[in-house]
């Protein structure tokens, strides 16, 4: 559609009353990326309500609108740099140029383009991005001089599993024929069952996978006695005779993780603790990696146990190469990290 067709359609909508928030709304139904932004709109909509008739640009004397002057390619450039959201339309409506010589000044001169915002866990602060780089520096200092060996960590934490999976509008696009309605699925309830499993993990496979007792929170008392515990001693059956002598932990900065009690239990059990910085799941493979490979692969479970169940099986099909990548990426990540001056870095990532 044209903008003289969608400012003729603003024109009629005012005419009758709505206000520029509707019709605004009523574009972007009907022509999604389309549609012109809600300032348009709201300017169109007061310029009509003012009495203008005319739904074409206004010509500005002295300015060319069709060539690549500096002068135009600075006020393009102005008007990105004052909203960096704005449109084609809004490009438009600020400079009176046409869409091709904006294009042409976009892409040819300012060398620009128009990505989707990418979002992160948390806004973090430069002590906090510091911090980042010299736990990154200092660990990986420790695996490049023989320290530690990637093939002796062990890595956990708790996640929330539901019973019934809805999984990314990605794997959910269906084909469909002709005349035929799309499939629906049903957002989640609020009160939807679900389950806390505490879950660790080798280079070379599962060390356990623990449901949380319903009804329970994971205190430091029950971190120790249902979740270290049964690892320590998993750890002893599959190495007889080295046991935890050169075991590294890495677990994330949640409070019962890092209790008194929990850290000098870790300490008896001779157990190696991997400094891991807050806000951090980049650098945590159970959240970039584990978590999002278990829920993926899930069918919708009728109950607690067979939601465990399938959990398990999950776990324990996944190749033993999968575990041992995710370890090889830490290193990566912990480079990426260095290199990005401690800033999320995942859309660094190819």
């Amino acid at each position: 559609m044209d903008n003289e067709y969608k400012r003729y359609y603003i024109k009629i909508r005012t005419i009758l009353g709505i206000n520029p928030k509707t019709i605004h709304e009523e574009l972007a139904t009907a022509l999604g990326s389309k549609a012109p932004s809600y300032p348009t709109v709201a300017e169109w909509a007061k310029r009509f309500r003012e009495g203008r008739e005319d739904v074409n640009d206004d010509p500005r004397f002295g300015r060319p609108v069709s060539e690549l002057t500096d002068e135009n390619i600075e006020l393009v450039r102005e008007v990105i740099n004052n909203d960096l959201h704005s449109t084609y339309d809004d490009i438009i409506a600020e400079t009176f140029l046409s869409h091709g010589t904006i294009e042409r000044i976009i892409h040819d001169c300012l060398k620009m383009k128009k990505i989707t915002s990418r979002w992160v866990p948390h806004q973090l602060t430069d002590e906090q991005k510091q911090k980042r780089v010299k736990l990154c520096r200092e660990n990986l200092a420790k695996f490049r001089d023989g320290s530690w060996r990637l093939c002796d960590i062990i890595t956990g934490d708790e996640t929330w599993i539901y019973h019934r999976q809805i999984h990314r509008k990605s794997t959910n696009a269906s084909w469909v024929g002709e005349d035929e309605s799309p499939t629906t699925i049903v957002r989640r309830g609020k009160f939807e069952p679900k389950n806390l499993f505490s879950i660790f993990f080798k280079s070379n496979g599962p060390v356990l996978i623990h449901a949380v007792d319903e009804g329970k929170t994971i205190d430091h008392k029950y971190y120790i006695e249902n979740c270290l515990e049964p690892v320590v001693k998993e750890i002893w059956k599959q190495r007889k005779s080295a046991g935890t002598k050169g075991i590294i932990l890495l677990q994330d900065n949640a409070r019962p993780h890092i209790q008194s009690d929990v850290i000098n239990y870790l300490t008896e059990q001779h157990i190696n603790i991997m400094s891991h910085p807050p806000y951090s799941p980049d650098l945590a493979p159970c959240d970039y990696w584990l978590n999002d490979y278990i829920k993926r692969n899930l069918t919708d479970q009728p109950d607690e146990k067979s939601l465990a169940r399938a959990v398990s099986k999950v776990m324990k099909k996944i190749p033993k190469e999968e575990f041992k990548k995710t370890f090889d990426k830490l290193l990566e990540r912990m480079e990426l990290c260095i290199n990005n001056h401690g800033d999320y870095f995942e859309y660094l990532i190819k």
